[in-house]
């Protein structure tokens, strides 16, 4: 089991709606909005590397995201 927490930076004010719609993708087990450098922390499940790409994939294509950053769990 491969652990991913996603730091999310959204266009202002689409913070809650992101949240909502990171929830929805298979593998993303929590997403929060968060106050600081970046608005929204989604931590992600996934079985291997490939699939960890595939969710990232499908997270940057939310619409209303302007960057990302990917952090792998230990």
């Amino acid at each position: 089991m491969v652990i991913i927490y996603v730091l999310v930076v959204t266009e202002v004010g689409k913070e809650n709606e992101i949240a909502k719609e990171l929830s929805k993708i298979k593998g993303v087990t929590e997403a929060k909005t968060v106050y600081g450098e970046f608005d929204v922390v989604a931590r992600i499940e996934a079985e291997n590397l490939k699939e960890v790409d595939e969710i990232i994939t499908t997270v940057r294509k939310v619409s209303g995201i302007i960057r990302t950053v990917t952090l792998i769990s230990a």
